[in-house]
């Protein structure tokens, strides 16, 4: 166990953890007319996945739009936001993790649609709003996807130029973590 998570590991998807907690309380947009906002939640979730791989991208998003939800008075989303932004930090991860800017965009682009589906049905079947009220979340939810992908996606190849090491940090060590 220590050869896969070193101290180092634990330590980085806990800052991790707190850099998505703190995008997804800090700087939010109320939506008019709903009890949702925008947030830069989606930095958190794209630069994890991106830079560290899918495991990360699913805890640290999972995990840290939960603990927002939790800290920021919607306890009652934390666990749809566990399950889909972890969903989409898995997926993006895993599609675009150590591979080309396409494969990323692609990565970015399946787990941003699994969001704005995640959101959308658990809005009109668990939170009963109705179609209306979860349409009209919609393209607030692309607007924050959207923000997450234009910061996140440059961001996370800046800082691996800038400094390879990085990427011992999220690569497994085992074939089960693959």
């Amino acid at each position: 166990m220590s050869g896969r998570w070193s101290p180092s590991r634990i330590v980085v998807l806990a800052v991790l953890i707190a850099l998505t907690t703190v995008l997804t309380l800090v700087p939010k947009l109320p939506i008019p007319g709903t009890q949702g906002y925008v947030s830069l939640a989606d930095v958190g979730v794209y630069f994890a996945a991106f830079t560290f791989g899918p495991i990360f991208g699913a805890v640290a998003g999972g995990v840290g739009t939960a603990l927002a939800d939790t800290l920021g008075g919607f306890a009652m989303f934390a666990p749809a936001s566990l399950l889909i932004h972890g969903l989409q930090g898995w997926v993006s991860g895993r599609l675009g993790y150590r591979r080309s800017r396409r494969a990323q965009v692609t990565g970015y682009l399946v787990s941003s649609a699994i969001m704005f589906g995640g959101y959308f049905l658990a809005e009109v079947v668990v939170y009963s709003y109705g179609i209306g009220a979860a349409l009209t979340e919609l393209p607030y939810n692309v607007v924050q996807a959207l923000l997450g992908g234009l910061i996140a996606l440059p961001l996370a190849a800046a800082i691996r130029r800038a400094w390879p090491p990085i990427d011992a940090l999220g690569q497994p060590r085992t074939w089960e973590e693959r």
